[in-house]
């Protein structure tokens, strides 16, 4: 029997990926989705009937750790990656940041505990390094709360690692840089420019374009998630996902206005700019422990994954559920 995996937040960008992978490599799934009243499965209601026929959907919510529980039941490897991310909400609501995040963690490891499960995945964020005070950045950079996201996601992290050094737990902290791909929320950069392009807009809103980051391509990602948890050497670590490579906003901006609408052209809306000591103005990730320790490698160059994100958005389907002219924290 293959084994069978629970995925919190497999209704969002990442975990719907996810759980494609996990399918592909002939997983049984249990996708955990955000319990709301249309009985809306997020992404996953755009996998074929064929999929959704091979996925066991569990409603419910991260903070409530009864539910976690009974989720949890009969599932052999956890990924947990439901969480709150946006950076901007995070400082309108700090304190749901903690309760979802921190709180939401301890519930699904606490249970995985006390369940005996045989391996669980922890999501972090390339965001917990803050600026880079060296490159790349490899797992042991000190670590910068500098949004309430980032210090809730160390909080995160922390009462992870707390478990894999108190109870021995297969824990592994599992740490992607900056992914983009199909699916991605409208808040991030390159849905932003992608959608507004596409919607004909010549002056694209954008913040600051001077910081780097580390691009990794969504299905790269997800792959990566899998060799981490086939990996036992990599218990009790943390882990990144990264491609060992950084580029400005401004050059991948200008990639895809060329690619779009050379028409186009940037115009800096303030609203959209972070506090000057919350940027985080250099992301560019150390990669070699992934590819020590599993067979990850990046499958994707920056330009295909562009290239086919640009596909997916260009689908009037895909395009009608995002509202470019609206800013989305």
């Amino acid at each position: 029997m293959s084994k069978k995996v629970l995925v919190t937040g497999a209704d969002g960008f990442i975990g719907s990926h996810l759980v494609e992978e996990l399918l592909g490599q002939g997983y049984r799934v249990k996708a955990f989705c955000m319990y709301n009243s249309f009985n809306t499965w997020g992404w996953l209601d755009s996998f074929s009937k064929e999929k959704l026929n091979k996925i066991e959907v569990f409603m419910g919510d991260v903070r409530d750790p009864n539910g976690v529980r009974t989720a949890m039941k009969g599932c052999d490897v956890v990924y947990h990656l439901a969480a709150l991310i946006a950076i901007p909400y995070s400082y309108h609501s700090p304190d749901s940041y903690v309760d979802t995040n921190v709180k939401g963690t301890l519930n699904i490891i606490q249970a995985a505990r006390d369940l005996n499960v045989e391996r669980v995945l922890v999501t972090s964020t390339s965001e917990i390094y803050g600026t880079a005070q060296y490159v790349p950045i490899d797992e042991i950079h000190p670590k910068q709360p500098q949004s309430p996201y980032s210090a809730s996601k160390i909080g995160a992290d922390c009462m992870a690692d707390s478990f894999y050094r108190s109870f021995d737990m297969p824990i592994t902290i599992v740490r992607p840089f900056n992914t983009y791909g199909p699916r991605q929320s409208a808040r991030a950069i390159i849905p932003t420019i992608i959608t507004q392009l596409l919607n004909g807009v010549e002056e694209i809103k954008l913040g600051d374009l001077t910081p780097t980051r580390d691009l990794l391509f969504v299905k790269d990602t997800a792959k990566g998630f899998v060799a981490i948890a086939n990996s036992e050497s990599l218990i009790g670590h943390e882990c990144n996902i990264a491609t060992n490579s950084e580029i400005s906003m401004q050059k991948m901006a200008d990639t895809l206005i060329e690619l779009i609408n050379p028409k186009a052209r940037i115009i800096q809306d303030q609203k959209r700019l972070r506090p000057e000591k919350s940027e985080v103005f250099r992301l560019f990730g150390d990669n070699s422990k992934i590819i020590e320790h599993t067979n990850w490698n990046v499958s994707y160059t920056l330009e295909e994954g562009l290239q086919e994100t640009i596909k997916w958005f260009s689908d009037e389907k895909n395009l009608s559920q995002y509202k470019s002219d609206i800013y989305n924290i």
